[in-house]
């Protein structure tokens, strides 16, 4: 019998995109759109930001969280719900005032943060596991504030997806779980290749699954030429895979890509090394999730 491999696709992200390729989706009807025709492609998960609908920039609106939910779920489509939790969290120095944020700042609490998560109740959203320069710009996440993140997950009983930047975010993801922050069998995400984090190779992936729990489930990505090659070393060495535009715009070189061609693509690539694609019902049961149609306090 073959392995069944989970794949996220990652529909739209926070970057400054939607300018670069087209076909990167800002309202809730395209995002909602994307998930959709990224499940009939064979995405097991869909992990959503929201943008703006008029500027196309990062969006922390509830409503349009919403508005993006509801219209997958009422959509028939069978797919698993994975919200960013990330929120608001870049700070870029002023060139003025080092000690004050300036343009390209973005800060929230980690009330702020959970706030979509704790209103609209998906299956899974992300948790980020520490703090990260991506770029010039910093991600910020202190520890107390992840703590507290991490509760306000546990009591909302949704599935935390442990983003992991950079090995120290590792052995972060590895206190909550001792200090009883972490429900059920951990799932771990390795987000690989990113300036300046991780390295997206064989080897920095290979160390950091050897630092999970047993009881682990885990995936990886690499960003931009390396989504795809991350993808067959993912499942090469036991794990799931996500791919998206929120981590690469291009097919390949020179051709821009949609997400549900990149979760094509991808499907090649899993059935090629001999797994199958697991269905979102068999991964709700794989990862113990919440029923997403379940009346809930």
């Amino acid at each position: 019998m073959s392995r069944k491999v989970m794949m996220s696709c990652a529909l739209t992200g926070a970057g400054d995109t939607p300018g670069k390729n087209p076909s990167v989706p800002v309202t809730p009807k395209e995002i909602a759109d994307s998930a959709i025709e990224s499940a009939k492609a064979g995405a097991t998960i869909a992990h959503i930001h929201v943008r703006d609908p008029k500027t196309g920039a990062l969006s922390h609106d509830v409503e349009l969280f919403r508005e993006t939910v509801e219209r997958i779920r009422e959509s028939e489509t069978d797919i698993i719900i994975n919200l960013t939790s990330g929120g608001g969290g870049d700070w870029v120095p002023s060139d003025a005032d080092p000690t004050r944020g300036g343009e390209g700042t973005d800060m929230q609490t980690p009330e702020e943060r959970h706030e979509p998560i704790g209103k609209l109740l998906p299956e899974m959203c992300t948790l980020d596991c520490g703090s990260t320069n991506f770029g010039n710009m910093l991600y910020v996440g202190p520890t107390d504030w992840l703590r507290r993140q991490a509760k306000l997950v546990q009591e909302s009983g949704v599935k935390p997806e442990l983003e992991c930047f950079d090995t120290g975010h590792v052995r972060f993801a590895n206190q909550l779980i001792k200090e009883g922050l972490i429900d059920g069998d951990p799932l771990f995400q390795f987000c690989l290749g990113i300036p300046w984090g991780a390295e997206a190779d064989a080897e920095t992936l290979a160390y950091m699954k050897s630092r999970i729990p047993e009881n682990s489930r885990w995936a990886s990505f690499g960003i931009g030429r390396m989504q795809m090659p991350m993808v067959a070393e993912s499942v090469l060495q036991g794990g799931h895979i996500r791919v998206g535009l929120e981590d690469n715009m291009y097919l390949k070189k020179g051709q821009l890509a949609t997400n549900e061609q990149l979760v094509d693509k991808a499907a090649g690539i899993v059935e090629t090394l001999g797994a199958d694609l697991m269905t979102p019902a068999e991964a709700r049961k794989e990862l113990n999730l919440l029923d997403p149609y379940a009346k809930r306090g």
